[in-house]
């Protein structure tokens, strides 16, 4: 990936990341007591991420874990002394245990099992050829999730277009359709429908009702990718490479990988139809079924380097920096949003009660378009996942009421949650990862304000009509 949850329920989903949530930590009349002042360290966070690799890359780049670190301190430490050491240290167990642990186990199977699939052949950037893998990760995204399908289709994507001068733009492009967009059509697709799904929303509610507006997304931005890249392509003239002994068709390499991939989706989805209880660890409340499900992540992991050959990784420019610097940076994120989460679950009692009331009209109906804007610009820097159970909350919290009745505003909430956490780098773990992946392999990846300028240019009008169509 809270506050009165302190820090936040973590990343669910297949893949992206957050898959094993914690309940709350903080009683609800603490919740309603926090001033939006507590919500500076996680500013200050995001302002380091935006701004100190631009003015003082050196100093970022080899201490970004103690700058992240600090700002988390600036949270606790002041927690502490407001409600006591005792309620800080808890917590900060809680986010750990609950939160953190979980979605660091799941991010790193998906990443040493995505790092092992490696696809071959004749694969040269070419418009055509760049909108195809986009699609196709698009696609795969609902099926092995965001994260998943980021890891897999990105090393395939950065070898094909090596040879190109112009390509920010397809890595932009494949974090708005694969690493989000692409997640909208099942619950193994994108944490916050995950979160659904263990609420009680039908597995195929989704696709269901989603359809048309992930088609709507989906179309138009492979169709907008597809123009630009063809005009990249004619001011560069590119001369692609020649083709290398053993290139041919394209064929997968590691596909034992696969395999266990399909395990790691396996186990995200046996934690939301068996839930024995809780166990106590550390004396914290654990549900039997998360610990299992670390226990199964890391055993893959073990079993994805022990079956996979050093050559393939190697192939497919694998490393540990990426998702080191993912787990240092997500820790102190999961820390400093919980101040704001836990204003919002205040709901009307909260500090954001203005904001909360937007959602409904005079008349006190709820209002769709409300939901999808107000869900997905949060979900945007606060984590989709835990936005996306905030406004299901909001919203009523009974599932078949929310399918049924009011299944517009599920469909407002699920599309803000999925569709918007593209808008910047930390709206959903993918992204961060990718834009590690790509710099770490030679690509210079837009700076956070710049990569929410273009998201800014191109998604928010795409937005607009999403809502003109569906939720107006």
């Amino acid at each position: 990936m809270s506050a009165p949850d302190l820090l936040r329920p973590c990343r669910a989903a297949l893949l992206a990341p957050m898959l094993l949530f914690g309940g709350p930590a903080l009683a609800a009349p603490m919740e309603a007591s926090l001033g939006l002042a507590w919500g500076l360290p996680f500013a200050g966070l995001l302002l380091s991420i935006a701004l100190l690799p631009l003015v003082a890359g050196h100093l970022w780049h080899v201490h970004y874990g103690k700058i992240a670190a600090a700002w988390a301190a600036a949270l606790v430490l002041p927690f502490a002394l407001a409600f006591g050491l005792g309620p800080a240290l808890v917590e900060i167990r809680h986010v750990l245990l609950q939160d953190w642990v979980p979605f660091m186990a799941l991010l790193l199977a998906l990443y040493t099992t995505g790092g092992g699939v490696v696809l071959r052949g004749r694969l040269v950037g070419t418009p055509a050829v760049n909108t195809a893998l986009l699609a196709a990760g698009t696609l795969a995204a609902s099926v092995m999730g965001t994260t998943g399908a980021s890891i897999v289709f990105l090393p395939p994507l950065l070898r094909a277009n090596a040879f190109r001068i112009r390509k920010v733009h397809s890595l932009v492009f494949f974090i708005f359709l694969v690493s989000n967009i692409g997640g909208a059509l099942t619950p193994l697709g994108d944490p916050p429908l995950y979160l659904g799904f263990l609420k009680g929303v039908g597995f195929l509610w989704t696709v269901q009702h989603l359809a048309a507006e992930f088609l709507l997304c989906a179309v138009l931005l492979l169709g907008l990718y597809w123009l630009l890249d063809r005009r990249a392509w004619a001011k560069e003239q590119p001369s692609a490479p020649a083709l290398r002994e053993g290139e041919g068709g394209l064929h997968i390499r590691g596909r034992r990988n696969l395999a266990l991939l399909g395990a790691v989706l396996g186990v995200v989805l046996l934690q939301g139809v068996w839930q024995p209880g809780p166990v106590g660890l550390l004396g914290e409340p654990i549900g039997q079924e998360r610990l299992l499900a670390v226990a199964a992540f890391l055993g893959i992991t073990v079993v994805s380097f022990r079956v996979t050959p050093l050559a393939l990784r190697e192939e497919n420019g694998f490393g540990w920096g990426a998702i080191v610097e993912v787990a240092k940076l997500f820790a102190a994120i999961f820390i400093c949003m919980a101040p704001l989460l836990a204003i919002l679950r205040a709901g009307r009692d909260g500090a954001a009660a203005g904001l909360v009331g937007l959602t409904t009209d005079a008349a006190g109906a709820p209002v769709p378009a409300a939901y999808f804007w107000l869900t997905g610009l949060l979900s945007s820097f606060l984590d989709n996942a835990p936005t996306y159970l905030v406004f299901f909350n909001l919203a009523g919290g009974d599932a078949v009421r929310l399918m049924g009745p009011d299944a517009s505003l599920l469909a407002a909430i699920s599309c803000g949650a999925v569709f918007m956490g593209a808008n910047s780098y930390i709206g959903n773990a993918p992204n961060f990862m990718v834009k590690a992946m790509a710099e770490r392999a030679g690509v210079e990846m837009p700076g956070f304000f710049g990569y929410c300028a273009w998201a800014a240019a191109v998604l928010l009008p795409l937005f607009g009509l999403v809502t003109l169509a569906f939720f107006a």
